[in-house]
């Protein structure tokens, strides 16, 4: 089954396919970069490998595709934006504060930029900031969460439906029926993160890989709410104890001891960060065939959505209705709970899927 990605997340970002695997620092190398940007998708560097650019020129030694980069507000001013520009980077997903001012230097330079919201307040301060677009992430996500823990589902929609950018949806995405819910609601691209944690290319110990694909749904916790920093990690005996309002701060007394987590494997030596989708992950595969089957898997549920309620034709209805012409039986009873509603928009069509495939799912 052929499917074509053509909108404003691909057009801006120059890739075949509007995927990007979360920045995560420890986890994310060159070669994972690379391998993301080899499959046609966005692969994006952290943080904490744009402060080393011997780390961002590793990445264009494996890859001549396009790439991005992850820049924390507190430190993006101090950012030159002529190295970023001198070794490729074209686009930057700015979080973890407001808008930074480095962002206008950014676009003058040619640089897009997305910034990471976790409600509707901040996606409209984002927005009255200028920036391109926005990563409109959900509380079931890992790692740090917006103090308001709004679930995809809800916020999705709501940032979508009020603000005119592109949108690219994190929290809950490991698969293609995820990223076609996501398209549905709204979005022109996703984000993976614990779905790539369960790669062959994560930079992690075996024992963290299996610990996601073991995973139940319920096995995370949000810790650390009481300093106003939640953050969503695997339920263990050590994070247990920052579920406390009296405890410490889980950043500051766990963070020193992640390596041992990550190239030892010791899960009780630090938090592991995870979201709750991970319960929906039961392998490890390599960066390709995740992205392989995401693709694949999203164009079968388009296709079966579509041959299923009768797309085609509501299409054509729709515009009738639109010309005040008569439908009859075409639409059908818009009532009954089969179609809820329709937005018909050839300028933003998300996807192109063969009119042979979708008749045939």
């Amino acid at each position: 089954m052929q499917v074509t990605f053509d909108n404003r997340v691909t057009r801006l970002l120059g890739v075949d396919t509007p995927i990007l695997n979360a920045p995560m620092g420890g986890v994310v190398t060159a070669p994972f970069v690379a391998a993301m940007a080899e499959a046609g998708a966005m692969g994006m560097i952290p943080a904490s490998m744009v402060r080393d650019r011997d780390q961002v020129r590793a990445v264009r030694q494996l890859t001549q595709r396009p790439i991005g980069a992850n820049i924390h507000a507190r430190i993006a001013d101090k950012v030159e934006v002529d190295d970023l520009v001198e070794d490729g980077v074209r686009f930057v997903t700015t979080s973890l504060g407001p808008v930074p001012n480095a962002v206008a230097r950014m676009q003058q330079a040619g640089i897009r930029v997305f910034h990471v919201v976790t409600s509707l307040d901040s996606a409209r301060r984002a927005f009255e900031a200028g920036v391109d677009g926005l990563v409109v992430e959900g509380a079931e996500g890992a790692a740090l969460r917006g103090v308001e823990e709004i679930p995809l589902m809800v916020l999705l929609p709501l940032v979508a439906s009020r603000i005119d950018l592109p949108v690219i949806a994190a929290g809950g995405i490991a698969d293609g029926a995820a990223m076609a819910a996501a398209f549905a609601l709204g979005a022109e691209g996703v984000l993976m993160g614990t779905r790539m944690l369960a790669s062959a290319e994560a930079a992690i110990h075996d024992n963290y890989k299996r610990a996601v694909v073991s995973a139940a749904a319920t096995d995370t916790v949000v810790i650390d709410r009481h300093h106003k920093a939640p953050v969503r990690v695997l339920h263990t005996e050590t994070t247990a104890r920052y579920l406390e309002p009296t405890a410490g701060s889980a950043f500051k007394e766990l963070v020193p001891s992640m390596r041992r987590l990550y190239e030892n494997g010791d899960m009780e030596a630090s938090f592991a960060s995870m979201g709750m989708v991970a319960g929906h992950i039961d392998e490890v595969l390599p960066v390709e065939e995740i992205l392989r089957r995401t693709v694949t898997e999203f164009a079968e549920v388009i296709a079966r959505l579509a041959a299923e309620h009768r797309v085609t034709r509501l299409r054509a209805s729709v515009r009738r209705l639109e010309q005040g012409v008569e439908c009859g039986d075409d639409v059908g009873d818009l009532s009954s709970g089969g179609v809820v509603g329709l937005d018909i928009d050839e300028a933003h069509d998300p996807v192109v899927v063969d009119d042979e495939d979708a008749g045939s799912g």
